[in-house]
């Protein structure tokens, strides 16, 4: 007899799925003890959260949907930040959740999640998941899973959800015979020809355009037609905070990240620009300086062009005079077409890429010079440095937040080869740990690195014996200021203390565990840095062991610099908008 489960796995076998990431629990073991015999690794986690975060980070380096299997009640609760993580990034993520028996609904049996309304717990992941199914049916099992598929994968990205009445795992089924495969191009937008015309005269006809992208241009092919349109008619480039590395950081035309923690040469061009090619980005508060028009963006006078492929985000923060719901890569090309049918011979804008040059290049000299410290514990410059002249071109940066993120946003060289992954609309702690195993697991003969702050490591500690038992040879550097440093700096500046910030043991002293030693008790590689020169020969090591390891990094507190403006800082002193 074939069982709902194994039916199950075999249609998961069909879409290509390596590995489910997941804890276990009396829902879903049935499906658990399907996958043994199957050619899908399951990846056991310690925590929910570790689970989802790890099932993001294979999605973000594959590309192709996370799958992640979680218990009743508390297990798909752990789960729900990092699943929120995953969709508010638009990353693709099926989540396959064990419920209580379909006919006890509404009794509240054993880990039910109904106090107050009979409910299902689906509706947990209701305001942040494209769509969730509980399955009344086992017949109803491979459609739902078909559709979850393609509604994670379709569209913008996203985050999925099927709840499964542990029941129906074990119910007899027909054997899965490739009858609800997913359609093997899922066709995506492009731009009609008269509004890739309209766009080719707006920009053509604007004395100083601008095209400001993120993370939806990380296609290669979005990424090419971003780059022949840039450079046929010379217009300078700025990236979102998600958008780091889809342009080389070395790119003659690339001005950098606007924002908060944006530089003051890129603010004159996003406010002095006449029109703004915006592509694949949603103008997230902090890269667009709370939305206030003296910081970042100046809309109107400035004209707006914004692609994007969720309608919803067209004209959500900003005025719109040209808006088209499209395919990133799609859209730069059709309105590269356009252009050069109107302008053969490229644009030279004298002055520019020389401007340019000079701004990006005192950025990173300036960021060169600090990280040539030998001041003890390190500064965060220091750190940076070490790691950019020490990784292979090609590492995978994976960061949680506060200097790893934000200073590497800023200031971090990152070669043309590498990665930079960071949790951009949930600024989720804790991400990066067990992202970078999710990540290595995709990637395995890539140099991984988990760039994180000891609030983050803290959080989350089950990502280290995780990476231990599936061999995945993960650094993890952790930034250790024994603090909630960004925040702890953000009270200090606002209030003049930082308290309940900073950690500290009962005597007031600052605290930190020990992560080396966690780390070879978990079974990496433990590295205590205590000398200026101990990290770049801990990093030599630990790459050349090719095993995890923890590098437990002391560094002094220290605030990125915030040249641009968050309207956060205005409510701590009392200034509220009109």
């Amino acid at each position: 007899m074939t069982t709902a489960a194994e039916a199950l796995v075999a249609q998961l076998e069909s879409y290509g799925v390596e590995y489910v990431f997941g804890t276990c629990g009396h829902t879903n073991i049935a499906l658990l003890d399907a996958l043994g015999p199957s050619t899908i690794e399951f990846v056991i986690a310690r925590h929910e959260q570790t689970a989802a975060h790890a099932a993001d980070g294979y999605a973000r380096a594959t590309g192709r949907p996370g799958v992640l299997l979680t218990h009743v009640g508390p297990g798909m609760m752990n789960a729900v930040t990092g699943v929120a993580t995953a969709a508010l990034d638009s990353i693709p993520l099926v989540v396959i959740t064990g419920d209580i028996p379909s006919y006890y609904y509404g009794r509240h049996p054993h880990q039910e999640v109904n106090l107050h309304a009979d409910d299902d717990q689906s509706a947990v992941y209701g305001p942040f998941c494209k769509r969730t199914w509980r399955v009344q049916r086992v017949q109803d099992l491979a459609r739902v899973t078909e559709r979850a598929f393609w509604t994670a994968t379709s569209g913008r990205p996203g985050s999925v959800l099927i709840n499964v009445p542990m029941d129906l795992f074990s119910r007899p089924a027909r054997p899965y015979a490739n009858d609800h495969p997913l359609p093997g191009h899922l066709g995506r937008p492009g731009l009609d020809e008269p509004t890739a015309a309209r766009i080719a005269d707006q920009l053509l006809q604007a004395e100083r355009p601008l095209i400001y992208f993120g993370g939806g241009v990380r296609d290669p092919g979005a990424r090419t037609a971003l780059l022949h349109l840039a450079e046929h008619l010379d217009i300078p480039l700025a990236h979102s905070l998600m958008g780091k590395g889809v342009v080389p950081d070395q790119h003659p035309l690339l001005l950098g990240m606007p924002g908060f923690w944006g530089l003051e040469t890129t603010h004159e061009h996003t406010k002095g620009a006449d029109v703004v090619l915006a592509v694949g980005t949603r103008f997230a508060e902090t890269d667009a300086s709370s939305w206030e028009s003296a910081h970042t963006w100046n809309f109107p006078p400035s004209r707006l062009i914004q692609v994007d492929i969720d309608p919803a985000e067209i004209g959500r923060n900003y005025p719109v005079e040209t808006g088209a719901v499209a395919d990133a890569g799609l859209a730069l090309a059709a309105v590269n077409t356009e252009v050069r049918t109107r302008r053969r011979q490229a644009v030279t804008r004298p002055g520019l890429r020389e401007a340019i040059a000079r701004a990006r290049g005192a950025v990173f000299t300036a960021a060169q010079e600090a990280g040539r410290s030998d001041a003890f514990p390190l500064r965060p410059q220091r750190i940076l440095a070490d790691l950019r002249d020490t990784l292979p071109a090609d590492a995978v940066l994976v960061t949680d937040v506060g200097w790893n993120k934000n200073g590497v946003a800023q200031c971090y060289e990152l070669p043309e080869q590498g990665r930079f992954i960071t949790p951009g609309g949930l600024s989720t702690m804790g991400f990066g740990p067990a992202a970078a195993v999710g990540v290595q697991l995709a990637q395995p003969g890539r140099v991984v690195v988990a760039l994180i702050g000891d609030g983050g490591m803290s959080a989350q500690l089950p990502a280290v014996p995780m990476a231990v038992e599936q061999s995945a040879p993960v650094i993890f550097v952790v930034m250790n200021n024994r603090a909630h440093g960004t925040i702890a700096d953000l009270q200090s500046s606002a209030f003049g203390r930082s308290y309940g910030c900073e950690f500290t043991d009962a005597d007031g002293r600052p605290y930190s565990p020990d992560f080396a030693r966690y780390g070879e008790s978990c079974g990496a590689d433990g590295y205590a840095v205590t000398a200026p020169g101990d990290l770049r020969k801990a990093l030599e090591d630990a790459i050349d062991r090719r095993r995890p390891a923890v590098l437990d990094v002391p560094m002094v507190n220290e605030p990125v610099p915030t040249p641009g403006h968050w309207n956060i800082k205005d409510i701590y002193a009392g200034r509220f908008p009109a």
